[in-house]
């Protein structure tokens, strides 16, 4: 083995810092920023808080260890006998920080590497000894009711045999207790389950909106999906069944601050990303849909209702939509036209506009989504995409794939709820743009609405289906396209036609109507 190759294989493992975002609150920040260093085989500590404006977070192996003892003479006897004490302080300089701005935390990174190896599994930590919420409020009553720490500990070991903590532990919860150092609501614990995986960008435990049954469908801000802060939600039925597939939460007006500021903060950087790897990013995003289009068609079924077929014809119609996008590089050449008049020469450059966003209706739950954010991010704007509390699930296992593609955060955002959010999307000042597909009615008040703020805005509306029968149409061909055009999607869907134009009268399509009037009748 050369030289070369040996010090490949002598590379320490890479720990990988949190990526800059936004977050609701101090908490959330500090939570998230933990959870990552865990699943990267490190573990943070608060290094310094101004609660109201600044919280700096680093590595807990940072710093010096400081011999505070008196010093003693190496040949003396005494020296012999004192113990050798060791340290795990490695003066490492990682640094994450969080600061309030216009009401929301940024996070940022001041130094994001690492001077010692990750830990090979979490448990090792003398953190994940911790006692959680739950175990400190049981330790409170048996503590209570006269039992010793042992007996505690074996109690609380029979409900979670993978406790590692110890009777000291015990002590310690209960001597804090009773100084009221410590309260059950603020004592945080840090216990995960699993070896920590370097490379690992997914949290150790399970997001908060995963754990509900049944789940809550999640908010996508700065390339976090987070659960919404707010306590109203909508339910997701199955048409079929009836049963209730996933709740839709309100988002907050908190949260839409949030989820502009963070496509705001984006823009500049992705505007300036070269257009062929924006296009790289849509290759693997439809390639990564492909893969996917089993679970993206099985969702659009049990959200929406349309039959499996005509759930796999909705995501491929937007499919061919993302591999549009993939080649825009030629639909971005501005014009030159050199000497139009004498000394003047005219050009035309194409520019992205900013944030966008995308209101979408429930009919087509895939294809709706994916003819608005893939072309408006491959051009260089960022998104804030709301889709139908009827059916949002194809939109979030979307997001998640174009994440998974490489799309930086804050570069798409999704954001659930009804009137309150589509107002919000109308009226602020930083979109500058608004793609709609909807009813006439709701579309004639949001152009009405943003437009009044000097926003582009684009609303397919009101849309209709019409069939022309000619005179020498084949009548089972005829009535199996007119009922299934008529009928599918139980007839919820735009090109859903309600009117039928015979060419050469109606009469030879008597019985032909016949057939149609029985069909509407037992459907």
């Amino acid at each position: 083995m050369d030289i070369q190759d040996s010090s490949e294989y002598n590379e320490q493992p890479l720990m990988l810092p949190p990526s800059p975002g936004t977050f609701v609150d101090r908490e959330e920040l500090i939570q998230h920023v933990g959870e990552f260093a865990v699943s990267q085989g490190y573990v943070v500590t608060i290094k310094q808080s101004k609660r109201d404006r600044v919280v700096v977070l680093g590595c807990d192996r940072g710093g010096v260890y400081r011999n505070r003892r008196k010093p003693v003479d190496e040949s003396s006897s005494e020296c012999s006998r004192r113990r050798k004490t060791g340290s795990r302080l490695t003066n490492c300089p990682f640094e994450v920080v969080g600061k309030k701005d216009d009401g929301l935390w940024v996070l940022s990174v001041k130094n994001g590497t690492h001077n010692h190896e990750p830990l090979k599994d979490i448990t090792e930590h003398p953190s994940a000894r911790r006692f959680n919420e739950k175990e400190v409020l049981l330790i409170k009553e048996m503590t209570d009711a006269g039992l010793k720490p042992r007996q505690i500990l074996k109690r609380l070991r029979q409900s979670n045999p993978e406790l590692l903590s110890t009777p000291k532990h015990v002590y310690n919860v209960k001597a804090k207790l009773r100084q009221g150092n410590m309260t059950v609501r603020n004592y945080k614990s840090l216990r995960p389950q699993k070896s920590a995986v370097r490379n690992n960008y997914l949290s150790v435990m399970e997001p908060s909106w995963r754990q509900r049954n049944p789940p809550r469908v999640p908010n996508l801000i700065g390339g976090r999906f987070v659960d919404s802060q707010s306590f109203a939600s909508i339910d997701v039925i199955n048409p079929a069944t009836q049963q209730i597939v996933s709740q839709v939460p309100l988002t907050t007006n908190e949260e839409f601050r949030a989820a502009i500021f963070a496509a705001k903060r984006a823009f500049p950087l992705w505007r300036n990303t070269p257009i062929t790897s924006r296009q790289r990013i849509m290759f693997k995003f439809q390639e990564l849909i492909r893969r996917d289009i089993d679970k993206l068609a099985l969702n659009v079924t049990h959200e929406h209702g349309k039959t499996l077929k005509d759930a796999y014809s909705d995501v491929l119609c937007g499919l061919e939509v993302v591999e549009h996008a993939c080649g825009l590089a030629s639909l971005q050449i501005g014009e030159f036209v050199p000497n139009v008049s004498n000394g003047v020469d005219s050009y035309s450059i194409r520019e992205p506009l900013g944030v966008c966003a995308g209101i979408c209706s429930f009919d087509f739950p895939a294809v709706i989504p994916l003819w608005m954010f893939p072309v408006a991010v491959t051009c260089g704007n960022t998104f804030i995409l709301k889709p139908s509390e009827m059916d949002p699930g194809a939109a979030v296992l979307l997001a998640e794939l174009a994440v998974e593609a490489g799309l930086p955060n804050g570069v798409l955002n999704i954001l659930h709820g009804t009137n309150d959010i589509i107002n919000a999307i109308c009226d602020d000042d930083n979109i500058k743009a608004i793609s709609f597909v909807g009813t006439s009615t709701a579309g004639a008040y949001i152009y009405a609405r943003a437009s009044a703020k000097g926003k582009r805005i684009q609303c397919n509306i009101g849309a209709k289906n019409h069939a022309v029968v000619m005179a020498d149409a084949s009548v089972d061909a005829t009535l199996n396209a007119l009922a299934t055009a008529g009928f599918g999607g139980a007839g919820q869907k735009c090109m859903a036609f309600s009117t039928i134009i015979f060419v050469g009268g109606f009469t030879p399509w008597y019985h032909v109507s016949l057939s149609l009037a029985f069909i509407y009748s037992t459907f």
